[in-house]
């Protein structure tokens, strides 16, 4: 089982870009899918998750709409859709999913906001 991020680069600030997570190995629509940021420095913090009902978990610090999270079940992929970034939003986001309770994480995806 492992999920793989993909999506992370350089935007300016009040860009968008979209995250994936690409889960194999099980069902991602049957799990907790969970996405996480680390900036430097700083303990990882949860940023948005998905449950196997189709509820988004917002977490604290992250409840507006900036970030939303979806999935495509057919390709068995989470995303994270990022809007109106700032330079505070650089970070490692990782993706983490929870399968009947065994944890499982990426290896995360850099992105950097910059002018």
């Amino acid at each position: 089982m492992q999920v793989v991020e993909s999506g992370g680069g350089l935007v300016q600030p009040g860009g968008s870009l979209r995250l994936s997570c690409a889960a194999s190995g099980f069902t991602a629509s049957d799990n907790l899918i969970q996405w996480f940021r680390q900036v430097p420095g700083k303990e990882r913090e949860p940023v948005v998750g998905l449950d196997s009902m189709n509820s988004m978990l917002h977490y604290k610090g992250f409840t507006g709409s900036r970030f939303t999270i979806s999935r495509d079940n057919a390709k068995n992929t989470v995303y994270l859709q990022m809007n109106r970034l700032t330079p505070e939003d650089t970070a490692v986001y990782y993706c983490r999913a929870n399968i009947r309770g065994t944890i499982v994480w990426g290896q995360g995806t850099r992105v950097t906001v910059s002018s």
